[in-house]
């Protein structure tokens, strides 16, 4: 007489067989996805004049950029997918950003997570004081609540929709002229930086091909947007 084998004995390893698939899928989707976004950069170095680029993991643009807050998060930090060329007449430079923080679960167990943003900035004409402007949000607003005050401007609307932070608040007022607001209004989930001769956006996930004329057009026109007497001598 045939003997049924238990549900569980055969469920078992069917799951197991069904999780070792579907990591497996994962791994090779995550394979083609990371060879189509580098494709794409290559592809757009190649359209432009002079640029180059390069996947390579590397810490030493970490080294070069932490003065920026934002590359300054968590440990563990390395870029890639670097780009570099000339904008404009503007030295400039794109890459993809990682960074590491950790936390302890209701068991103990401690728990890496990985975070990914992409970095667009280019070198300007001279060096300026810190500017940190992003997206009001429940962070800016509990740093308020410690005395960590953001700058008020006059236009009530974007002192809603951003936090603007500066030790020099006459500089912070003649980078956030009208015209400058009435642009990043346009773009309320824009983050930006300014120090030294750097001026910095940020992509809230990995950068991808694709955005990088946009996000360029976006620095160019910022830069745009300063007044000129910043750059007199």
């Amino acid at each position: 007489m045939a003997t049924c084998l238990p549900y569980d004995a055969f469920m078992q390893p069917l799951l197991i067989i069904l999780g070792i698939a579907a990591i497996i899928g994962l791994i090779y989707w995550s394979y083609i996805q990371t060879k189509k976004r580098r494709e794409a950069f290559q592809a757009w170095a190649a359209a432009q004049d002079g640029w180059s680029y390069s996947q390579e993991r590397r810490r030493d643009v970490y080294n070069q950029y932490r003065f920026l807050d934002k590359m300054r998060q968590g440990s563990n930090h390395y870029s890639f997918d670097h780009l570099s060329g000339t904008l404009s007449g503007y030295e400039a430079r794109a890459f993809n950003f990682h960074y590491e923080t950790h936390s302890t679960d209701s068991k103990g167990n401690r728990q890496t997570h990985h975070h990914h943003f992409g970095v667009i900035l280019i070198h300007i004409e001279r060096e300026f004081p810190e500017l940190r402007l992003h997206p009001e949000g429940l962070l800016s607003k509990l740093g308020q609540m410690l005395g960590y005050d953001d700058i008020d401007f006059e236009s009530i609307e974007f002192s809603k929709k951003f936090s603007v932070r500066s030790k020099d608040k006459k500089f912070a007022f003649d980078f956030c002229n009208t015209g400058m607001m009435e642009y990043l209004l346009k773009y309320p989930k824009i983050a930006l930086e300014i120090e030294g001769d750097t001026l910095a956006i940020y992509d809230s996930n990995m950068l991808h091909a694709e955005e990088l004329d946009a996000f360029f057009s976006q620095l160019l026109h910022i830069r745009k947007l300063m007044p000129d007497f910043l750059f007199r001598a």
